[in-house]
């Protein structure tokens, strides 16, 4: 048994929470920045599965420092086939999801410029809680079913979709202008 006080573990998940928040709010900007500055010219279709490339790099190195938490927290390295199955189709999930990503930037850049990342990453953002929201639902439905479902939920996702057109539209920051390509890399 857990011998911290109520407050303190909620203190705890919410500090996690927003430094994911933090994290996650600051990720699409800086790999549209790491993109836009791989080579340019002949190589610039393949900008975005360089930063992808990576990302992925970045995930591995967060996974070994994830295998010594666990081996200094003392773990007997036990695991079950089911949290196997569930846990690598998440990580699929997020490895398309960052693939995915990084695309959509890339594919912003010809209409939205520099601002791509101000356009594209506002309906991830926002969406990504509604896609969450419906797929823990059909895991684990409501009592009630789905016609129970309060109208304030049902208006908050709209909300949030709305929400997700306005500031992607008019964010201040979504003003780019015409994509300048950053200047070839010199052969050696």
């Amino acid at each position: 048994m857990n011998s911290q006080p109520k407050s303190k573990k909620m203190e705890t998940w919410i500090i996690f929470a927003l430094l994911t928040v933090l994290s996650w709010g600051v990720y699409g900007v800086i790999l549209h920045k790491g993109r836009g500055l791989m080579p340019m010219g002949s190589e610039a279709p393949h900008a975005s599965l360089k930063a992808f490339l990576l990302v992925c790099v970045a995930y591995a190195v967060i996974g070994i420092v994830a295998a010594v938490l666990i081996k200094l927290r003392g773990s007997n390295w036990s695991f079950t086939g089911s949290g196997i199955t569930w846990s690598f189709i998440a990580g699929v999930a997020g490895a398309l999801g960052a693939f995915t990503l990084v695309l959509a930037l890339g594919a912003a850049v010809p209409i939205k410029g520099t601002a791509a990342a101000a356009a594209v990453m506002p309906i991830v953002f926002a969406g990504a809680p509604i896609i969450n929201t419906i797929t823990a639902m059909l895991l684990h439905p409501p009592e009630g079913g789905f016609k129970s479902l309060p109208v304030p939920f049902i208006v908050g996702c709209l909300m949030a979709a709305s929400g997700a057109f306005l500031v992607a539209k008019y964010a201040p920051s979504n003003t780019g202008g015409a994509h300048k390509p950053a200047a070839a890399a010199k052969p050696h």
